[in-house]
């Protein structure tokens, strides 16, 4: 497999009324083109990828660029086709074939099976424009959103450092999952990872966040620690969405105090998980409030459900404020969830063609809605100091360097198996190539409860398990039996362990959206995901 170097675009086409057409950019010079008002750079560096550099000084701002190539990158036809997802993926990642108009975030690889060649094109993390593909027969395009919010950018004299691009071509003696390592590789050159294997517990998929308390907390504590036995890396137990006002349906802050009369002494249920052989983790929600507080948006929201705008200071002093006095409490892992709901106002399930509706406003619009968000990221990491942060519902390509590890899917279920089957096995299977490579890959917790076939959850166990990646169960006490721990200690030790010696691949995810067939280690292991019925059309919650 190779790395390729970028060849420059053959047209350039610019938007700065969101409401109206592209309009093609007139060529000014090797690698640089203009429309008025508008100017695009395009210069490789010394890999051989391409920095592409926007301006925009006049009062009109700037909308997108969309960049075309009238060819594929190795001269490889594509015949099947893979893309990403622009937060957590929802069960929709696939290779499919070519759809001209189907939208591929961040990265794009494709594969012919009839000559097993494969070739791809990605930008690298922490890119300055929310960046989207699309790839037909006769070339790919890639679509920089730079705008702020739902309006144009207004950067004034500032340049935007939109994207940098990458690509690989492999041949024959590559499998389509090795050419993605490649490709992920390539993207992030400075990948923020774990010293140690994550595994954890977490109560969501056994509680949803109602009628727990410290005791509870500390009894999974004890519950985890005792399938790590005495294992040199420590598990950690989370406190999930609870332990405030409003629990149970993932409320906003403020985060300075835990729900009265309950969770009265944060920094004593810390030192408690602690005592019980776990590391201590917190969750929160970064960008939501429960009462007025500086920096919330006026656009949106409702009554004791306020929006953050994170393109403010005052926002970010209260983000980095709210991480630093978990810290205090003696909190070793905080997850922060949320921040692109309260961003955007949506999810992105099915992979919509932008993030970003139409019209609505970050109140800094000389700055881009990717530069906004690298920037809360950023700024929670920095708070976080050596803590291990998990970014849900981030966007994992803005978010990577700057979270240890990443949900990569949404959620799974302690209610219905095929939650778990749609949302859990997808993302692990279509992300996978991002572990190590970005961050730590979470493909969300391996429920264990009385509403949930145990002999299909176990599967999914021993499958995250072996493949190193983040493992939290979810262990309501009412599912333990002696089966189930055993089951459980040994998937535990394993992932402390970090997974199976050479970790775990997909091998028919070709032609499914979840595979049944991995290579684990030297062996192969094929799993079972159906119940009796097989798959359940709708999407239980």
């Amino acid at each position: 497999m190779a790395a390729i170097d970028v060849p420059l675009p053959d047209s350039v086409h610019v938007i700065t009324d969101p409401s109206g057409d592209p309009r093609t950019a007139a060529p000014a010079g090797a690698g640089r083109w203009t429309v008025p008002g508008a100017e695009v750079t395009a210069r490789h560096d010394s890999y051989g990828a391409l920095r592409l550099v926007l301006a925009a000084p006049g009062p009109e701002g700037l909308s997108t660029v969309a960049l075309r190539w009238r060819h594929h990158p190795g001269g490889h036809r594509p015949a099947l086709v893979l893309g990403d997802a622009w937060e957590r993926s929802y069960g929709e990642l696939q290779w499919r074939s070519v759809q001209p108009e189907r939208p591929l975030p961040w990265y794009w690889l494709s594969t012919d099976p009839a000559t097993g060649g494969c070739a791809g094109l990605g930008v690298r993390t922490r890119a300055g424009a929310l960046c989207c593909w699309t790839v037909d027969e006769d070339g790919t395009t890639l679509w920089l959103d730079v705008r702020s919010g739902g309006l144009p950018v207004l950067p004034g004299d500032r340049e935007i450092a939109a994207a940098t691009v990458v690509g690989v071509a492999t041949g024959a003696d590559t499998t389509p999952y090795a050419a993605l390592q490649e490709l992920c590789a390539a993207m992030s050159p400075d990948p923020l990872v774990p010293a140690q294997p994550v595994v954890g517990c977490n109560n969501w998929y056994y509680a949803y966040g109602q009628d727990f308390g410290p005791d509870a907390v500390l009894r999974d504590a004890a519950t985890i620690a005792e399938f790590a036995g005495d294992h040199p890396v420590r598990p950690f137990c989370v406190v999930d969405d609870g332990w405030t006002e409003g629990g149970g349906s993932a409320p906003g802050g403020p985060w300075d105090t835990g729900l009265p009369g309950l969770f009265d002494d944060m920094a004593g249920l810390a030192a408690g998980i602690a005592d019980r052989g776990a590391r201590p983790g917190l969750w929160f929600r970064p960008l939501l409030s429960r009462v007025p507080t500086e920096g919330m948006r006026t656009d949106t929201g409702a009554p004791g459900r306020i929006p953050l705008d994170p393109s403010l200071d005052a926002t970010l002093a209260t983000v980095a404020a709210d991480v630093a006095r978990f810290r205090s409490w003696g909190f070793e892992l905080i997850k922060h969830d949320f921040s692109t709901y309260d961003v955007f106002g949506r999810f992105h399930p099915d992979t919509p063609h932008e993030m970003a509706g139409a019209g609505w406003r970050l109140a800094d619009r000389t700055r881009t809605t990717a530069e906004v968000l690298v920037g809360l990221y950023r700024t929670i990491a920095e708070a976080a100091g050596d803590a291990v942060v998990l970014g849900c519902n981030t966007v994992g390509h803005l978010a990577a360097g700057l979270v240890q590890v990443q949900r990569t899917g949404d959620d799974t279920s302690g209610r219905h198996w095929e939650r778990t089957r749609r949302m859990g096995i997808n993302t692990l299977a279509f992300r996978l190539a991002q572990h190590s490579r970005f961050y730590a890959v979470d493909a969300d917790c391996v429920p264990c409860t009385p509403a949930t076939e145990w002999r299909l959850n176990r599967q999914f166990l021993d499958l995250v398990a072996r493949s190193g990646t983040a493992l939290f169960v979810s262990v309501a006490p009412a599912a333990r039996t002696p089966q189930t721990d055993a089951d459980l200690g040994a998937a535990v030790r394993l992932a402390l362990d970090g997974g199976s010696p050479g970790g775990v691949e997909p091998l028919d995810w070709l032609g499914t959206t979840a595979p049944r067939r991995w290579r684990t280690g030297n062996a192969e292991r094929t799993y079972t995901w159906s119940q009796p019925w097989g798959a359940w059309p709708p999407l239980p919650l």
